[in-house]
C-alpha cells in the first residue's frame, strides 16, 4: 500500500491497513457532465427546501465541509477543509461491512461513495452514492456534539458482534443494490435478488447487537430529527439527501416520538418511506441513550452470555480473560458451570493471542493455525486468581521453568505437564506454556494430550469482554471480508456522449455568460434527439429566465416540460420540482442561511 494517499489529512494518514483495503480511487475524470448536473439539480432543490426545515446552517455546513452547489466535491478539497475540523475523508465502493464502517467513524474518517446516482434514481437511490455521504453527512460535521456522537457510535459499533445472518444481509443488499444502479440492469436477476433479500430479511431470528446499533444508527444519523415533536428540524442525512422523503417526513401522517432507548425495538425497512421519526432534544440524548445500550453489550458484560453471542456470530471475535489476555478466532464451544459462569473456552481454526490489542509475538494465526483452548476460572482451594499470584506464590505451585506440575481448576479441570515458558504483562500472569501435558475434565475426558505439541494455557478468572474481529486486526489480517460483488461501471454510446456535450455546452455558457445564442440550437438538438432527457432543458429555460432573454425561446421550453412533467409520470414531480426552483430563485445561495 506504499501509493497509500491520505490527502495529507492527519486522520486518514492515521487509518490501519485493514481499513485502507476499502479505500477506492475517487477518479474524478470519470463524473461526467450529466452527473455533474444530477449534483447541482439535488444540491439546488435540497437548499430550497432545507433552508426551512435543517437543524443546522446547510449551506455554512457544506462550505465548512469543502463543498458546493454547482461541482461534485473533490476529495482532496474535502480533506482539506475537513481536517480544519479534526475529521478526514475517503471514497470506497458502494456498500462495506458494517463493523469496518463504524471504525472509519471511530477514527474519525467520513467514508463516501465514489459513485453518483443515475440520473433516474435522482430522488431516492438503493446505493451508496456521493450525494448521500457528502450532502447528507459533511455538513453537519462541523458540529462539535453530533461529531463527537458520531466517533463514539463509531467506537462502540466496531465492537458491536454481529450474527452469521448480518452478514447474509449484508451481502444480499449489497448485490441488489448494485444490480439495481446497474445500467444493463436485468429485470428477472433484479427479481431474484429482491426475493432472497425479502427471504433473508424475514427470517433474522433474534436481532443481533449490530442489529439493534443499525437501528439506532439508523434513527439518529440516517433519519433523526431533533427539537420538539411540534416543530422538529432535519439532522439525518437519509433525509438531508433525499428530496422526496425530506418534504413527505414533515407531515402529520408521519408519527414523530421522543427518541430514547426504546427506539431499538423499531425495525426498519430500507425500501419504504419511514412510517414514524424520532425526535431527540440534544445530541448528548444521543450519547447517552447509546451509553445505556453500551451497557447491554459483550464488549462491556463478558461471561457466558457473551460467548454464547460470539458461537452465534460464526466469525472472528475476540474474548478478553480478566488477566488482560486476548484471545481472537471462531468460538465454537465452552463450557459453564452451575452458576453460568464459563470453565473453558474453544476456537477452531486459525486464531491468535494478544495483549492490548497487540498481538504477542510467536502467537499469531500460523503458530494457533488449528485453534485454541483454554480453562477459565479459579485454582481449586485458591484465595485469589492465578493471574495476580506473585513469583514466590507461584513459585509454591511448581510455576516454573522446566518443572512438572499438576493444576486443578475449581471447575474439576486438570492440567499437568512441565513448564516450559510464562508469559506476565502488567504484573499479570497471561499465559503458561507446557510440554508433554495432558489436560482433563472432572468426567476423565481428554481435551488435549502430550503427542499434540505445545499446551499455551490462558490465565484469568473470568471472561470480562467479547467483542467482534481479532484484538489485533492488521496482525490477524481480516482483509478477507471485502466483497466479490464490484460495482458496474459504464462504457458510454455514441449517443449518450453526444448528450454529454449538450450537457457540458450548457454549463459553459452559463459560467461564462456568453455563447448565449447557442441556446436555442442545443434545444432543438435535445427535442429531435434527446427526448427521453429532462434536465438540461431546465438548465437552459432557467439561464434564459434569469437572463430574461429570449421570450419566445423561453415559452417553448417552458411548454415542452409542461407537457413532458403530463406526459411522463417518472418525471412528473421532477420537472414541477426543476421549475419551481427557477421561478423562487436561490440565488442567494452564498448569502448566511
Amino acid at each position: 500500500m506504499s501509493h497509500f494517499n491520505d490527502f495529507n489529512n492527519a486522520q486518514v494518514a492515521k487509518l490501519p491497513n485493514h481499513l485502507k483495503q476499502f479505500i477506492v480511487a475517487q477518479n474524478y475524470e470519470k463524473y461526467t457532465p450529466v452527473d455533474q448536473a444530477v449534483w447541482r439539480y439535488v444540491m439546488r432543490q435540497n437548499y430550497s427546501y432545507l433552508k426551512n426545515v435543517a437543524y443546522y446552517p446547510y449551506i455554512k455546513g457544506l462550505q465548512r465541509a469543502g463543498l458546493s452547489i454547482e461541482y461534485i466535491p473533490d476529495l482532496q478539497t474535502m480533506n482539506d477543509n475537513l481536517g480544519k475540523i479534526g475529521w478526514g475523508a475517503v471514497t470506497v465502493d458502494g456498500f462495506i461491512p458494517p463493523a469496518a464502517f463504524m471504525e472509519y467513524q471511530a477514527y474519525r474518517v467520513l467514508v463516501i461513495a465514489a459513485d453518483i446516482r443515475q440520473i433516474n434514481h435522482i430522488e431516492y437511490t438503493p446505493a451508496p452514492d456521493i450525494i448521500h455521504e457528502s450532502a447528507g453527512h459533511a455538513p453537519i460535521i462541523a458540529d462539535t456534539d453530533y461529531n463527537n456522537y458520531l466517533s463514539y457510535f463509531g467506537s462502540i459499533g466496531a465492537k458491536a458482534m454481529f450474527s452469521a445472518k448480518d452478514f447474509e444481509l449484508y451481502e444480499a443488499i449489497r448485490k441488489l443494490s448494485i444490480l439495481k444502479e446497474a445500467v444493463d440492469a436485468d429485470e428477472l436477476q433484479i427479481a431474484r435478488a429482491e426475493k432472497e433479500l425479502r427471504y433473508i430479511s424475514e427470517n433474522m431470528g433474534e436481532p443481533s447487537e449490530m442489529a439493534l446499533l443499525g437501528r439506532l444508527h439508523w434513527w439518529t444519523v440516517e433519519y433523526g430529527l431533533i427539537g420538539t415533536l411540534e416543530n422538529p428540524k432535519i439532522y439525518g442525512a437519509g433525509l438531508l439527501s433525499s428530496i422526496g422523503e425530506s418534504a413527505t417526513c414533515m407531515k402529520n401522517d408521519v408519527k414523530k416520538l421522543w427518541y430514547n432507548i426504546d427506539t431499538i425495538n423499531y425495525a426498519y425497512d430500507i425500501t419504504k418511506p419511514q412510517p414514524q421519526l424520532f425526535v431527540t432534544e440534544t445530541f448528548q440524548n444521543l450519547i447517552d441513550v447509546l451509553e445505556t445500550f453500551a451497557n447491554t453489550m459483550a464488549f462491556r458484560k463478558g461471561g457466558a452470555e457473551s460467548i454464547m453471542k460470539a458461537i452465534a456470530c460464526k466469525n472472528v471475535a475476540t474474548a478478553a480473560y480478566s488477566s488482560g489476555l486476548q484471545v481472537s478466532g471462531i468460538f465454537t464451544d465452552m463450557g459453564i458451570n452451575p452458576n453460568d459462569e464459563v470453565t473453558f473456552v474453544k476456537t477452531t481454526g486459525p486464531s491468535a493471542l494478544a495483549f492490548n490489542n497487540k498481538q504477542l509475538t510467536g502467537h499469531g494465526k500460523d503458530y494457533h493455525a488449528d485453534g485454541f483452548s483454554s480453562p477459565v476460572g479459579r485454582l481449586s482451594g485458591s484465595e485469589k486468581p492465578l493471574e495476580d499470584y506473585s513469583l514466590p506464590e507461584l513459585q509454591s505451585l511448581n510455576l516454573r521453568k522446566g518443572e512438572k506440575t499438576v493444576l486443578t481448576f475449581e471447575s474439576g479441570i486438570s492440567v499437568r505437564g512441565t513448564v516450559k515458558d510464562m508469559i506476565i504483562e502488567n504484573n499479570k500472569l497471561l499465559l503458561i506454556a507446557f510440554d508433554d501435558c495432558t489436560v482433563t475434565e472432572s468426567n476423565g475426558n481428554i481435551l488435549f494430550k502430550p503427542e499434540w505439541g505445545t499446551y499455551d494455557m490462558a490465565v484469568g478468572e473470568q471472561i470480562v469482554s467479547v467483542f467482534n474481529g481479532a484484538a489485533d486486526k492488521d496482525a490477524y489480517e481480516e482483509i478477507t471480508l471485502i466483497s466479490k460483488e464490484k460495482t458496474h461501471h459504464i462504457t458510454y454510446d455514441d449517443k449518450t456522449l453526444k448528450l454529454h456535450g449538450l450537457y457540458r455546452a450548457v454549463r459553459a455558457i452559463r459560467e461564462s455568460g456568453e455563447n448565449l445564442d447557442q441556446l436555442g440550437e442545443i434545444f432543438l438538438k435535445l427535442k429531435t434527439s434527446h427526448r427521453q432527457d429532462w434536465l438540461c432543458a431546465l438548465e437552459i429555460l432557467e439561464i434564459i429566465y434569469h437572463k430574461e432573454i429570449y421570450s419566445q425561446l423561453e415559452k417553448e421550453i417552458q411548454v415542452y416540460l409542461e407537457i413532458k412533467a403530463g406526459k411522463e409520470p417518472d418525471h412528473t414531480k421532477l420537472i414541477n420540482d426543476g421549475l419551481h426552483v427557477i421561478k423562487n430563485p436561490v440565488s442567494q445561495l452564498l448569502v448566511e442561511d
